[in-house]
C-alpha cells in the first residue's frame, strides 16, 4: 500500500500544491517498467469487482477531481473498462438544470451514490460546488464555505450505509496542461474536446489552485480519504490510482456469498437431466 500511504492527504494537513512535483513516478523510470505492475493491478480489480458485486453488501465510490486535461476521462478508459460492467456506473455533473438548482446542491449528488454491489465513479462530482461555484463567484462566499462541513457529513453517512469512497486530485502542471491541449489540436480524433474555455479557466490558474487546496485540507478524512496524484505521465497516474483502489477494494475483506439453493439437489437433479439427454 506504498502509494495510499504516499499520496493521502492526512485529515487536517495543510495542502500546498506547488510543492508537490506534478512529474514524480516514484521508483519507476519509464512506462515500459511499469506496465507488468499496472497489469498485475488491473487483474487483482477485475477480481475484487466480482466479489464486490457478488457480496453487493458494500460499494464504492470513487471521485476524480482534477483542472481540464487532467486524465479524468484517460483514469475510467485505462483502468474501469475491463470489468464487469453490470456492476460500474459512470456519472458526470455538469451545469446543474433548473430543477437541480433549486434544491440543495447534494441533491442531485445523492441520487448517483452507488447501490450495494456497485463502483461508481464520478468524473467531476459535487467538488465542483466548493471550486467552479468558488472560482467564479456563482454564489457568495458564506454559501460556499459552509459547503465544506457538509460534504463531510453527507460522505459520512455514505460510509456508515457501506460506501467506502476514495477521492483522488490528478495534480498536473501549466505546461503539461498546454501540452496537452496541443495534442488535441493536432487530433482530429480529439479535436471534439476543445473549447473556448480550455484557455480562459487557465487565466484563473492560481484561484483554482487556492480552492482545490481548501477543498483537499478540509474534506480529507478518515472515512473518506483524498489522494494528490501527480498526473503529468499518465501511465504513472493510472498505475498510483491503480494500486490504492486495488488495495482498497481487497481490504474490504470480500466474499462470495453462500449459495442460495441446496447444492446437492441442484447437483442430483442435473444428474439427472444428463441421463435423460444421454437416453435420448
Amino acid at each position: 500500500m506504498a502509494y495510499r500511504k504516499e499520496f493521502q492527504v492526512e485529515p487536517g494537513a495543510k495542502v500546498k500544491l506547488d510543492k508537490i512535483d506534478a512529474s514524480y513516478t516514484g521508483k519507476h523510470e519509464t512506462h515500459e517498467k511499469a506496465k507488468g505492475e499496472l497489469a498485475a493491478n488491473v487483474e487483482r480489480l477485475s477480481k475484487a469487482q466480482y466479489l464486490l458485486y457478488a457480496d453487493a453488501g458494500q460499494s464504492l465510490l470513487v471521485v476524480l477531481q482534477g483542472l481540464d486535461a487532467a486524465g479524468k476521462d484517460g483514469v475510467i478508459g485505462h483502468l474501469f473498462s475491463g470489468l464487469n460492467p453490470q456492476g460500474v456506473k459512470v456519472a458526470r455533473f455538469n451545469q446543474p438544470t433548473h430543477e437541480e438548482a433549486s434544491r440543495d446542491f447534494l441533491w442531485r449528488v445523492h441520487a448517483k451514490a452507488p447501490a450495494g454491489g456497485e463502483i461508481m465513479i464520478f468524473n467531476r462530482s459535487h467538488y465542483e460546488d466548493v471550486l467552479v461555484a468558488r472560482v467564479h463567484k456563482l454564489v457568495p462566499k458564506h454559501v460556499w464555505s459552509r459547503r465544506y462541513d457538509l460534504i463531510n457529513s453527507f460522505e459520512k453517512l455514505l460510509t456508515r450505509n457501506g460506501t467506502r469512497i476514495l477521492k483522488f486530485c490528478l495534480h498536473i502542471s501549466p505546461e503539461a496542461q498546454l501540452a496537452r491541449f496541443k495534442e488535441r489540436l493536432d487530433d482530429p480524433v480529439r479535436q471534439w474536446k476543445i473549447s473556448e474555455s480550455d484557455y480562459s479557466e487557465r487565466e484563473l490558474w492560481g484561484k483554482y489552485l487556492r480552492a482545490y487546496e481548501d477543498a483537499l485540507s478540509l474534506t480529507s478524512t478518515d472515512y473518506a480519504p483524498w489522494f494528490v496524484i501527480p498526473s503529468n505521465h499518465k501511465w504513472f497516474r493510472n498505475l498510483a490510482i491503480s494500486e490504492i483502489v486495488a488495495d482498497s477494494l481487497e481490504a474490504m475483506k470480500l466474499k462470495l456469498p453462500p449459495a442460495r439453493v441446496d447444492i446437492d439437489d441442484i447437483r442430483r437433479k442435473y444428474h439427472e437431466a444428463e441421463e435423460k439427454q444421454a437416453a435420448g
